[in-house]
């Protein structure tokens, strides 16, 4: 059998497919290269922050399912945005017609954000925020509103994905070209260095190449060669590498392939770190260490006997828990269907809860360290990926290979690898290809309003004749003078977005200036 990454996987390991080394190279938690972990207690004396993906209709039915989450015990709060508000719409642009409020929740504007989080207290919770192209927006308004709770950016904590370089890969949600928004991300790294230093100002994001196909050593592989090319571009708008890198942080997948998965993590740290110390010159120990939030297999789970996910969901997690992530958030059962309903939320969560508090896994760091099969594939998987990562500079850079449609053929390649292995029963998917039942029990999916369009949509126009109009119109032309230059665009932005303009006014404004991107087509 291979793995998806491609090597074989051997019956038997033992010492004799380990470098003599190998106890060296691995070193301690907490210590470079950090493969066994990036701190020295790791979980022991608290786990992994526990965060369910959520986001839905309106901001007042998303607040009311934040507040059963963490009523339940979730220990941060993860966002997700409907597709308009990722693309930089509003809800009334004509575009937007039978998206909103989909996929996640709509946020037009400050209004929207101030229910979003009403009664909730800001400088308490660590909120992660799933937006890209229009992140720095989201995250403005983020502060604004904690600001009217009476908390500085100093107190805030989270995370904005703002990872543009993959949507051009894997999934979409870009709006300007790829140097308009490398630098957008740079003067995003500017502003919370002074503005809200505990936040994460990016993260680098492989989850999504992976739900599109890509094999684990392409997963990390692409995803940190992004990562170099963001910190050049921050280099390169005068950033002090240890000034911004302790910051960056990481988006990986966790699938059943429980060994590899656990391989895959402790590689990723371990190639990060030598990035930054060898390639970038980086000092602060900080700076060297990947961090990074895993999210389950959300292309994994199946509408067919549903109920099976709870225990793929289990697998997933315990490979990014026995894998070393500093956050998780576990799927529902019910996502390849519809929304969650509240029920498999809380399943989901319980999950986490089973996992810290009753398998024990908290009580030791990094268990699997000197397992013949995890050091052997650990190895297998660095190797994979670094030759990958020399592939994709071989273009030139990241950018390069990007608009050259290197990583996204390489991808759906492998995609259609695994297809034909399901397909063909090699790789068996219980329930679909095999252990297929046809009497699954009916299931009620969650169903969103269609009504919430026109809803948000009178809301928008409410906004639009009680606001200072002529306070807006300023504001967005600092913001276009800014854009036209050198300036950082973020506070403008910010200035503008207090004066009540709407995301889809800021992304107009940028358009503008920057355009947008349009794909070129490969074959």
């Amino acid at each position: 059998m291979s793995a998806e990454s491609g090597f074989e996987i051997k019956p038997v390991y033992d010492s004799g497919d380990l470098p003599d080394d190998v106890g060296e190279r691995l070193g301690r938690p907490g210590e470079y290269p950090y493969t066994r972990g990036v701190y020295p207690t790791m979980y022991t004396k608290r786990p992994w922050t526990m965060r369910q993906y959520a986001g839905f209709g309106t901001a007042a039915e998303s607040n009311a399912r934040y507040h059963q989450l963490l009523k339940a015990g979730t220990m941060g709060l993860s966002v997700a945005f409907d597709l308009p508000t990722q693309m930089g719409y509003d809800s009334d642009d004509p575009i937007a017609h039978g998206e909103v409020g989909k996929v996640g929740v709509a946020i037009d504007s400050i209004d929207d954000m101030r229910r979003l989080f009403d009664g909730i207290p800001l400088d308490q919770v660590s909120t992660s925020m799933t937006i890209n192209a229009p992140g720095s927006v989201l995250l403005l308004l983020y502060q604004l509103v904690a600001e009217e709770q009476g908390v500085a950016g100093s107190a805030l904590q989270g995370t904005i994905q703002n990872d543009i370089l993959k949507e051009y890969i894997a999934r979409g949600t870009y709006i300007f070209p790829p140097k308009p928004s490398l630098r957008l991300v740079a003067d995003t790294f500017a502003y919370c260095r002074t503005e809200i230093p505990r936040w994460n100002t990016i993260s680098i994001s492989g989850y999504h190449m992976a739900e599109a196909g890509a094999t684990p050593a392409q997963e990390i592989a692409f995803t940190l060669a992004n990562g170099i090319e963001y910190v050049r571009a921050a280099v390169a708008a005068g950033l002090a590498v240890d000034d911004f890198a302790p910051r960056l942080s990481f988006f990986f997948v966790a699938r059943t392939t429980l060994l590899e998965e656990i391989a895959k993590f402790r590689a990723a740290r371990r190639m990060w770190a030598r990035i930054m110390r060898e390639d970038f010159g980086a000092t602060n120990p900080k700076s060297l260490m990947l961090r990074f939030h895993t999210q389950t297999a959300g292309v994994q789970l199946t509408a067919q006997q549903p109920e099976v996910n709870l225990v793929r969901v289990a697998v997933q997690a315990l490979g990014a828990v026995a894998g070393g992530t500093q956050s998780l958030h576990t799927n529902s059962y019910d996502e390849a269907i519809a929304l969650p309903t509240e029920k498999a939320a809380r399943l989901a969560l319980r999950t986490q809860q089973v996992l810290a508090y009753e398998s024990g896994l908290v009580e030791t760091v990094d268990p699997f360290a000197g397992s013949y099969v995890i050091e052997a594939m650990t190895d297998e998987v660095e190797a994979a990926a670094t030759a990958l990562i020399e592939r994709v500079f071989d273009h030139g850079s990241a950018v390069e290979a990007i608009e050259q449609g290197f990583q996204k053929q390489e991808i759906e390649s492998s995609a259609y690898r695994i297809a034909q292995q399901i397909d063909s029963g090699e790789r068996v998917v219980v329930g679909v290809n095999r252990f297929v039942s046809d009497d699954d029990e009916h299931y009620e999916p969650l169903r969103v309003d269609p009504k919430i369009e026109a809803d948000q949509a009178a809301r928008l126009a409410a906004l639009r004749s009680d606001r200072d109009g002529a306070a807006v119109e300023a504001a967005l032309a600092d913001l276009r003078k800014a854009a036209e230059g050198t300036e950082n665009v973020l506070p403008p932005m910010r200035e503008a977005l207090r004066r009540r303009a709407t995301v889809g006014e800021v992304c107009h404004t940028l358009r503008g200036v920057w355009g947008v991107y349009h794909p070129v087509e490969h074959f």
